[in-house]
Formats: structure tokens, sequence, C-alpha cells
């Protein structure tokens, strides 16, 4: 028997939308559509220190600062909430059937992947491609590095007290299901917006960002970047969809827009803490 391995997205999605009955499908997709129509009207949007960011206004030092929160901020843990919602979509039995948490399993692989430093093909010896210096964290770190952020600095950094609160709030999230996948989901968007304007502060300062980390996050329609962050969204809004039901819509909206509260006051802070760092 012929099984299909050429499109394992597609595949994915479509298991997942027969593994509930077609009615809570299609409830759970339009309220999910509406919730993120009200995270991308969400302040986090429109926060100026995206064009800041974008337009080169923050100096060296500026950007260090910056930097630091954000990998205390998200960096640091977002494959640890990944593998969490790997872990946990063991909730989804006994209310569904048995296996069905392969399915959405298999769909979060693919992010995982990405952030493990795997790559799509195969070898030329017919195998998975990838290498752990491709990992998003290393990556980062790399970013550090040409930052001239020292080891020292890196484990003596005090993160601001909002820093703090926006790892907590994903790190308390880890036991539900549910939870961790909708703020995953949540913080994939912030990602998406955030990611060119940090690239552009980081290149105004003179560091290369035509490889590593900014090369790949962002959208997958970017030419100048090998990002999939739109995808790896989508991906847990469907497996989100899989997974919930309207008993818990109006608890998992508060919850995603107050992680979105909270990512405004943080990048609000990373203003006020640095807007006299000026080029």
């Amino acid at each position: 028997m012929h099984i299909d391995i050429d499109q394992p997205r597609e595949i994915a999605v479509e298991n997942l939308k027969k593994s509930i009955p077609k009615e809570l499908w299609d409830t759970n997709e339009q309220f999910i559509a509406q919730l993120k129509h009200k995270i991308k009207n969400h302040q986090l949007v429109s926060n100026s220190m995206i064009e800041l960011l974008t337009n080169g206004h923050f100096n060296h030092q500026a950007v260090k600062n910056i930097h630091l929160e954000y990998r205390h901020a998200i960096v640091q843990i977002f494959t640890d909430a990944l593998l969490m919602a790997q872990y946990q979509a063991r909730q989804l039995e006994p209310r569904l059937p048995a296996g069905i948490k392969m399915i959405a399993r298999f769909l979060l692989t693919l992010n995982v992947l990405d952030e493990f430093g795997f790559q799509p093909g195969t070898s030329t010896i017919n195998y998975y491609q990838g290498n752990p210096a491709y990992a998003h964290y290393p990556l980062f770190e790399k970013v550090l590095n040409e930052l001239n952020i020292s080891i020292a600095e890196r484990e003596n950094y005090k993160p601001s007290q909002i820093a703090v609160e926006v790892r907590r709030y994903l790190e308390k999230s880890y036991d539900t299901y549910i939870a961790v996948v909708a703020l995953l989901a949540v913080a994939e968007q912030q990602v998406i917006l955030y990611s060119p304007p940090l690239r552009q502060a980081t290149k105004s300062v003179g560091l290369n960002v035509e490889h590593g980390y900014y090369y790949v996050h962002g959208v997958s329609s970017d030419h100048t970047a090998l990002a999939a962050d739109d995808d790896h969204e989508d991906d847990l809004w469907f497996t989100l969809i899989q997974a919930c039901t309207p008993d818990i819509y109006p608890s998992l909206e508060d919850m995603c827009m107050h992680y979105c509260d909270l990512w405004n006051r943080f990048w609000l802070y990373q203003y006020e803490a640095n807007s006299h760092l000026k080029r």
C-alpha cells in the first residue's frame, strides 16, 4: 500500500480535521479565527518599538541590552515549551481515540526539527539533513558573541521584572497541553512581528545578518531569509483547534490576550530602558 509522505504538513492537518467531529472542528476553527483577529489588533502589533528597531534607532549598548532581555524572556525556554507541548499531547487521551495524539505530535515535530537544526531534504546517503550547530538557540548565542557579550555578562545578567514575568507565564503553562500550545502560537506571532525589526537593529550596529539566527526567523514568504515561523504558528493553531472545546473558550482567550499584554509591556520597557542609548 502506497502512503504519501511528500506533503507532511498538509497530510497532518487533514488528519487532524478527521480526528474530531466536523461540527466541533468548524466551531473551534471559528473561535480560533476570532482569537487570531483579536491578537492581530492588539497593541503589541503596533508597538512603537517595531519602527524604532527597524530604523536602527538604538546604539550598540542598547542592542546588547535588548538581546539579553529577549534571551531570558523567550529564547532560552522556547524549545523547552515545544517539548512540553509534545509530552502533554498525552492529555488528548482518553477524550480522543488512542493514537490520535501522534497526529498533533507529528505536526509539532516540524517546528521542533527546525529549532533543533534539521533542514528539509535528504542527504547523499538518503538520510535526514541537519547539524546541531544550526539549532536556533546556539545561533542566538552566536549573535551575543558578535555583540561582544561575554559569558560572564550572560551568566550574571539580571533581567527586568517584565522579562521575568513573560518567561514565567509560559513556563507556568507547561502542565496543560492546551495552554502551552496556545501560548506558543502567540509567541510565534510575536517572533514574526519582532524578528525582522531586531534583524535590522542588529544590522545597524554592524553585524552580518545574512546568516545565522536572523536568517532563520521570520515568514516563509521572505526571500531574504530561510524562515517558517508563519507555518509553525499555523500548525500550533491547528493542533489547538483539534484540542479545545467550547467550555474553555473564555479562559483560553483571556490567557492569550494576557500573554500579548505581557509582551507589549516587555517591548515598552525596552524603549523606556534604552531610549537614551540612540545611534
